[in-house]
């Protein structure tokens, strides 16, 4: 029952609102009860652990003393949500036939969303750009399909050598079904980092197989070379916003917006989900407890920073940046430390590609869009604690000396 609530889970969250939220609790609640009963919560606490529970400690804090009051607890919510989940899959102990299975269901559920949008698009014209149902806006969709992506092309490259062609050719069309969904978008961040993503992870199984990584390379610059001469869409927004000077589509005010926020509650922010309170009116009258001009046409007023920094910056401030940051250091961190070689198993490839994307998308496309929240976090989450699930139990595990 654990297992089946945390697949219904991974497969649910791209999309439907309401059962994620629920299966969530279930999940937490049975593998609680299992593990009480079992006496065994995973062994000891260790490092990973305590930074997990900063994590989400930091969220919490800044709710405790946030700058505004309206969204910050229940906010604070979404990082208990993915915190928790990270938490309890890391400490887990499943084998690699129910991560398999996880991963399926993540990948799936993604392939259904991804079929739900394009109905949506081209049937009943519900839609005006492709996206995923539970997770929203066209740039956000783009973002958990790359993540999504990175994971599926993983594993599709570890099991290549192995499998018929049939099998081959699905998931080859998976794969390139997600890579030109994200063309679809039209998100020039996730597009670029999804090409990033790829060379990376190819890059990666070359060299751990010892074959020749010019073909990567050779491939991502023919791709490259296709993707400028054809001038998809994606490709001819980007030069008409460049040719107009609006490159990060106004996003500058926007951050400088919230930076108003943020230098009035400079350690613990405005509090999560309060990004949009900060409006005229308190910039305003804060500008003129300080004696400075208050200019509203240099500034831009939206629910969020559309960069993850600004985001945590504005909204936890230097407590929950810092957390931020010491969270993506140690996974960047665990994954350049821990690629797989070449003769590992696919569902240990996968878990990590899928991890590998989740950051690269987290680190960079955050930059420019408010990443690793809600659908966002929950699947980077899966993947990273599936991977760090697949470490520990190895780590933990007998050496066997010849």
């Amino acid at each position: 029952m654990e297992l089946l609530a945390l697949f219904a889970f991974a497969f649910v969250v791209p999309l439907l609102e309401a059962p994620k939220n629920l299966l969530w609790l279930i999940y937490a609640t049975l593998w609680v009860v299992n593990r009480w009963r079992a006496r065994d919560f995973g062994g000891r606490l260790d490092p990973w652990d305590a930074l997990i529970l900063i994590w989400i400690a930091s969220g919490y804090a800044s709710a405790a003393f946030a700058g505004l009051h309206q969204k910050e607890w229940l906010s604070a919510l979404d990082i208990l949500r993915y915190g928790s989940i990270l938490f309890l899959v890391r400490r887990s102990g499943y084998d690699e036939s129910a991560l398999c299975r996880l991963l399926a269901c993540t990948v799936f559920g993604t392939l259904a969303a991804l079929i739900w949008g394009y109905y949506g698009l081209r049937v009943t014209g519900e839609r005006s750009a492709l996206g995923l149902h539970s997770v929203g806006h066209v740039n956000h969709s783009a973002i958990y399909l790359a993540i999504t992506f990175g994971a599926a092309l993983a594993w599709v490259r570890a099991t290549w050598g192995a499998e018929r062609a049939a099998r081959r050719g699905m998931g080859l069309a998976l794969v390139l079904a997600f890579a030109l969904s994200l063309i679809v978008m039209e998100s020039r961040a996730a597009v670029s980092v999804a090409f990033v993503v790829a060379l990376c992870i190819l890059g990666a199984f070359s060299l751990r197989s010892g074959k020749r990584t010019w073909v990567v390379l050779f491939g991502a610059i023919a791709i490259g070379a296709v993707l400028l001469a054809a001038k998809p869409d994606v490709v001819r927004k980007n030069s008409t916003l460049i040719e107009e000077n609006r490159f990060l589509a106004y996003r500058d005010e926007v951050w400088r917006t919230g930076m108003k926020g943020w230098r009035e509650f400079p350690l613990f922010g405005v509090g999560m989900g309060n990004y949009s309170y900060v409006n005229f009116e308190r910039i305003e009258e804060w500008s003129r407890a300080r004696g400075e001009p208050f200019d509203r046409t240099s500034l831009r007023l939206q629910s969020h920073a559309h960069s993850l920094y600004v985001n945590t910056l504005v909204e936890r401030g230097l407590v929950g940046l810092g957390a931020l940051f010491a969270v993506l250091g140690a996974w960047g961190w665990a994954l350049v430390r821990h690629i797989p070689p070449a003769h590992d198993s696919p569902v240990r490839w996968a878990y990590w590609g899928g991890a590998v994307a989740a950051w690269l998308v987290a680190v960079l496309v955050g930059t420019v869009n408010t990443t690793l929240h809600h659908e966002h976090a929950l699947v980077s989450v899966l993947l990273l604690g599936g991977w760090l699930s697949l470490r520990r139990s190895r780590q933990s595990a007998p050496e066997i000396r010849a």
